[in-house]
């Protein structure tokens, strides 16, 4: 699955949006990456403590989520029904690309991150995120919760099984690296990144129900290229020149970005 330019970046001023649409489960998990999934079992094997997360509150959600992935993913060996559900986590995250996280429901229809195998993930530790709702997860995005929250909950809590939405997320980073766990201290962004090291990250995303459970299946797979081929491209330059300038300095200071994007402006 492939967002097109002009999906990712609208003629239009920045602004936080759902922007999501009807996505077959099979074809987000289909046609792996072999460079990204032979780099995740490298993670997994390496620091399994680092890159997997998994309450006992998640059992139903894991089990539930390994029924419907043998179904969307015919090659997937699933593992035995009583392996320990850690292993059983691990089974999965070793044959599939996108990085996995599971949404319990609570009270009043909020939700909380359950478990996750999370070997790609941009600037954020998985172990910090675990056992926290939504709001508390987002919260260190500026503008986020006050302009998403509500209606992502309202999204979330009328999602009916048997559909997946998909929608895109997208960022700079100084490198091409998949993996920026904060621990590995990566390169970041700075007013003298060379134009050949600025990368678009794009995180394309899949909602899914676990309706048995009452949660929610939150998949990532990442796509990076270089931001010279975004600025070479008639269809997405005009929007993402338009996302920098009108983003709020907030948002580009959280991003990452704010000591480049005038020189990607100029």
């Amino acid at each position: 699955m492939a967002f097109a330019a002009a999906e990712l970046f609208p003629d239009e001023d920045y602004r936080f949006h759902l922007a999501l649409r009807r996505l077959d489960p099979a074809e987000f998990f289909a046609d792996p990456d072999p460079a990204a999934l032979a780099e995740r079992r490298q993670w997994l094997a390496a620091d399994p403590a680092r890159h997997l997360a998994f309450l006992p509150a998640a059992a139903p959600l894991l089990a539930e989520f390994r029924k419907l992935a043998s179904a969307w993913v015919p090659r997937l060996r699933a593992g035995p029904a009583e392996a320990p559900d850690g292993e059983a986590l691990l089974r999965l995250a070793w044959q599939l690309e996108p990085d996995l996280l599971l949404l319990g429901r609570g009270a009043g229809d909020t939700f909380t991150l359950q478990a996750g195998a999370v070997c790609f993930p941009s600037s954020w530790s998985l172990a910090e995120k675990v056992g926290g709702g939504l709001e508390a997860i987002h919260a260190p995005v500026p503008g986020l919760n006050p302009g998403l929250g509500p209606p992502i909950a309202q999204f979330l809590a009328k999602l009916r099984p048997g559909l997946g939405y998909g929608r895109a997320n997208w960022g700079l980073a100084a490198t091409a690296e998949r993996n920026l766990h904060p621990a590995l201290a990566r390169p970041r962004l700075s007013g003298s990144t060379p134009p050949d090291h600025l990368w678009l990250r794009v995180e394309e995303q899949l909602l899914a129900a676990l309706p048995e459970a009452g949660g929610i299946l939150f998949a990532i797979r990442i796509r990076i290229v270089p931001v010279a081929q975004v600025l070479a491209d008639p269809a997405a330059r005009p929007g993402f020149l338009r996302a920098l300038r009108t983003m709020p300095a907030a948002v580009a200071a959280y991003k990452g970005l704010a000591a480049v994007r005038t020189r990607l402006l100029d």
